[in-house]
């Protein structure tokens, strides 16, 4: 199953979203994305070689930075997109100076919850 990293409980690891964030290729992905697009498309858009940007966009996936959306289709060829899944990244110090990260994610509405659900479901048929 995909992450969801609009679920309350995914808080990524610290060293996982630095490195995310730290890489150029991961921060140029990210810079691309303004509406849900595949791996093929954003490859050409950031002229990233494709097995690289799979690479990138897993370990953005793994950083709960983006949500990975499926497309199903008809033809039963169902396309994977990507779409940003936060507004704000803060890493901070608590009071035992451990370091934390609050991550600000965009509000859903119905429509997109609904259209996740049903994404999930049918995967699972």
């Amino acid at each position: 199953m995909v992450r969801d990293p609009f679920e309350e409980a995914e808080t990524p690891d610290l060293a996982a979203l630095l490195d995310a964030l730290s890489d150029p290729d991961c921060r140029e992905l990210i810079s691309a994305i303004d509406s849900p697009m595949t791996a093929a498309e954003l490859s050409d858009v950031c002229d990233i070689p494709q097995s690289t940007t799979y690479r990138k966009l897993d370990q953005l996936s793994e950083a709960t930075l983006l949500e990975e959306l499926t497309e199903i289709r008809s033809d039963g060829r169902h396309t994977t997109r990507y779409a940003i899944a936060f507004e704000n990244v803060d890493v901070g110090l608590d009071d035992s100076r451990s370091f934390t990260v609050e991550i600000t994610r965009p509000t859903r509405t119905a429509d997109e919850r609904l259209a996740r659900m049903w994404s999930e479901v049918q995967k699972e048929l």
